[in-house]
């Protein structure tokens, strides 16, 4: 076994053993649970190596006539629960690394909600805005043909992500539909209505870090109700979490995107800024609200900090700075294993994004259920049916995160670990 003298896990020969990147992180998170798992440690191993792991080249005709190609990647971490999960991110630093660490997180986000899925994820090392419309279209369905060869309504499930949306999952349905011959809705998730799509799933994942931000307030004694909230990322997951949470009554007082940080001690008009991103492209320059420099943002005094963005925001440099009661993580992994120990010694609630954001999966796979019955329901019962999933699945993790004396976060993985070992331990190994 070629291990790193200074590492303690057996690490693939194509990543780069001195900046793991954020499956570094995860390892360090499989760590911490090991000794949590009894006999189902002997199974451990099986977390710490993808299960499936596709590069491919994604060549497309620019509009000028240049042949462009980008690098693409799907990962399979874990399929032992079900067929996998995860979305597709087109980002121009999307790493190896970074989406192995997506795929494994999805694999214990879904163990953690209980839903019948194993984590998987993708992603395009491109800038989408420098792509055209009609560049866009051609890199996803090149990638989605590329990917074909393992995904599938009962393989594997894609979803959107950053920098994806409704309209890429069309195009990607269409082209593996037109692949095998048959319209394939349940290919992806987070579709357009007309195509499959289901009520409910775009503010899934904002709404499902609202239900766990109000069960952790209530269980520490924080009324929502004029509650302070600052929320780093306002695209579709931070943009609905601070929707609800001012309607619920709390006061956003920061809100800070890729082009700027906005402050108003007071409480930002949400509806006004939605509409101000909407029209520019950012919270920056919204005229109800101070500017403030981009590095203060975690200085801002509040109740509940929302990082919604992207991974790795919170560290060990700023952690000492976070002026909030409860960090709950609508993000994937915002928070670095050291910056997580910083704030559990300052007693900082931290709600990990392998639950606090699981409301995106969890509907999503609501969605796939109804097109393979072609029955669809309301919004109004999606929504109860995510609640009620979302309830449970806390009460679960903060009952074991009591019962053993550990963070939220090793507790949600306790839980998940458990669920996705059992069921590799009553499978077996073939052959």
């Amino acid at each position: 076994m070629n291990l790193h003298s200074d590492h303690p896990h057996a690490l693939p020969s194509y990543l780069d053993r001195n900046d793991l990147g954020p499956w570094g992180d995860f390892l360090q998170q499989v760590d911490r649970v090991t000794p949590y798992l009894g006999k189902l440690g002997r199974w451990v191993e099986t977390l710490k190596r993808p299960k499936r792991t596709l590069i491919v080249d994604v060549p497309i005709h620019l509009d000028d006539g240049r042949v462009a190609h980008y690098e693409g990647y799907r990962v399979q971490h874990n399929t032992s629960r079900g067929p996998g999960k995860g979305g597709v991110r087109f980002h121009q630093d999307v790493t190896l690394s970074e989406v192995m660490a997506l795929a494994a997180w999805m694999s214990i986000k879904n163990a953690a909600v209980n839903v019948p899925y194993g984590g998987a994820k993708g992603g395009i090392r491109v800038d989408p805005k420098e792509l055209t419309a009609a560049e866009l279209e051609r890199v996803t369905r090149r990638y989605t043909s590329e990917i074909g060869l393992i995904i599938g309504p009962t393989k594997d499930i894609p979803a959107p992500d950053v920098n994806t949306n409704e309209r890429v999952m069309a195009w990607m349905m269409d082209t593996y539909s037109m692949n095998i011959g048959e319209t394939a809705t349940g290919v992806v998730t987070g579709k357009p209505i007309d195509l499959g799509g289901s009520l409910g799933r775009r503010e899934a994942t904002g709404r499902g870090v609202f239900i766990v931000g109000q069960e952790a307030a209530r269980r520490i004694g924080l009324d929502i109700a004029g509650a302070r909230v600052a929320i780093q990322g306002f695209g579709n997951v931070g943009g609905v979490t601070g929707k609800l949470f001012a309607e619920a009554g709390a006061r956003i007082v920061a809100v800070q995107d890729h082009a700027g940080t906005v402050y108003h001690p007071g409480g930002i008009d949400i509806p006004a800024l939605t509409r101000h991103v909407a029209s520019t492209g950012s919270v920056a320059g919204f005229p109800h609200a101070e500017a403030l420099p981009t590095d203060q943002f975690w200085d801002v005094e509040c109740d509940i900090l929302v990082p919604a963005a992207l991974e790795r925001q919170i560290t060990e440099a700023n952690a000492g700075r976070i002026r909030a009661r409860m960090v709950i993580e609508g993000a994937n992994g915002p928070t670095t294993p050291l910056a997580d120990d910083i704030l559990n010694e300052r007693n900082v609630l931290v709600i990990p994004d392998v639950i606090a954001n699981a409301g995106g999966v969890t509907v999503s796979y609501f969605e796939w259920v109804q097109d393979f019955s072609s029955f669809f329901w309301s919004e109004e019962e999606i929504n109860e049916r995510l609640a009620k999933i979302m309830r449970g699945a806390f009460h679960t993790i903060w009952q074991v995160a009591e019962d053993h004396k550990v963070s939220l976060r090793t507790a949600t993985f306790i839980v998940a670990c458990q669920r996705i070992l059992h069921a590799r331990d009553l499978r077996g190994l073939y052959p």
